[in-house]
């Protein structure tokens, strides 16, 4: 690499342990940076004996774009890989590596926030990965994190969960996000509107990585972690207060529709969430997201197969409509109409695109 790096840490630890360490970032990321099984670029000396360059232990597999030189006086010479794994010198090395990589990390993110963003634009998937491998630094490195936002306005992932927590309204325990195919994606689902009508944050996540890193990291400095694509989801006074009769009238679409798509929903409910649109797609919290499934089933993965629980804004023209058609028939071609455009909302694919065509059409005619 020809570039100066991102930053830069020469330092010498004395002590039970003694070693000096010279350790940088390097400001573009290597051709192989996303294969695992990679050769690490730390380079191992004992007392400035050359080892080995690809010294594995020193560093974990989440800091592989680190670069740089470590020199133990404590380990015998004739060291060997198979020392290496089970040795307690170089598993104090690697702790006081990794914290100097993260409070530098932390130093740059604070004093350099142009230069952190770059550094994030390079290597900011990577780090991710460091959320469930290590367990000791999970905290630490969830600070490092950065999200695009709806407070932004911007597909810029700036903001970190301190930024979120920071502008949260009084009394508000959760940090909200969603998880989509891409920014705009996010940015336009349906399941974003009573957010965006309360001025509530919601985080924009949108790397393939972000589904596996949401199911290790749960919680953030006491504050919880919550996807608004999932049915537990509720606002105070979210939704005004139906009347009787329209909460009768809304109980008696919801059974109609859940008559018509029994095979294809596990359950139909009035939304507290939908402003806008008719219609969107939530799952609860023990079943997995329906982006998720997505992703496995596109590597090839065996995925179960969940069925969505489909939330229903009476409001809208289009439920109003359906509640006052009488024939049947009609009726469930606009029921199947609204599920495949809460299916489409949500990122997903028809299963049966003619079919839609066809009710559609019918519906316009």
């Amino acid at each position: 690499d020809w570039e100066a790096p991102l930053a830069w840490s020469h330092n010498r630890v004395e002590g039970k342990t003694e070693y000096t360490s010279l350790l940088y970032l390097p400001a573009r990321a290597p051709f192989d940076l996303w294969d695992r099984e990679t050769k690490q670029g730390i380079k191992l000396y004992v007392k400035r004996v050359f080892i080995m360059d690809d010294a594995e232990k020193l560093m974990p597999r989440y800091l592989r774009f680190v670069r740089g030189v470590i020199d133990s006086a404590d380990l015998p010479l004739n060291v060997s890989r198979e020392i290496l794994q089970s040795n307690r010198v170089l598993d104090t090395i690697r702790q006081g590596s990794v914290k100097r990589i993260l409070g530098m990390l932390e130093q740059m993110a604070t004093n350099e926030p142009e230069k952190y963003a770059k550094f994030w634009g390079t290597f900011g998937q990577v780090l991710k990965e460091g959320v469930g491998e290590d367990f000791a630094n999970r905290e630490q490195i969830a600070g490092l994190l950065r999200f695009a936002s709806t407070h932004t306005g911007n597909d810029t992932p700036s903001v970190s969960f301190k930024n979120a927590i920071d502008r949260l309204p009084e009394g508000q325990e959760e940090i909200y996000y969603i998880i989509a195919d891409s920014y705009a994606a996010a940015l336009a689902s349906p399941h974003l509107e009573i957010f965006r009508k309360k001025g509530i944050e919601v985080l924009l996540l949108s790397d393939r990585i972000d589904e596996w890193l949401m199911s290790q990291l749960t919680e953030f400095s006491g504050k919880k972690l919550k996807s608004v694509t999932r049915a537990e989801v509720s606002l105070d006074d979210a939704a005004e207060e139906s009347t009787p009769d329209a909460k009768e009238a809304q109980s008696a679409l919801v059974e109609r529709l859940k008559k018509v798509l029994t095979e294809l929903v596990d359950d139909v409910r009035v939304s507290k969430r939908l402003v806008d649109s008719p219609a969107c797609l939530v799952t609860t919290e023990e079943e997995m997201s329906l982006h998720l499934q997505r992703l496995l089933k596109e590597a090839g993965q065996a995925a179960p197969t969940v069925k969505p629980i489909l939330e229903i804004n009476p409001q809208h023209p289009l439920l109003q409509r359906a509640e006052a058609e009488s024939d049947e028939a009609r009726f469930e071609d606009i029921a199947r109409v609204l599920l495949g455009q809460a299916t489409l909302a949500e990122g997903g694919h028809l299963t049966e695109a003619a079919d839609f065509v066809l009710r559609l059409n019918r519906l316009l005619v």
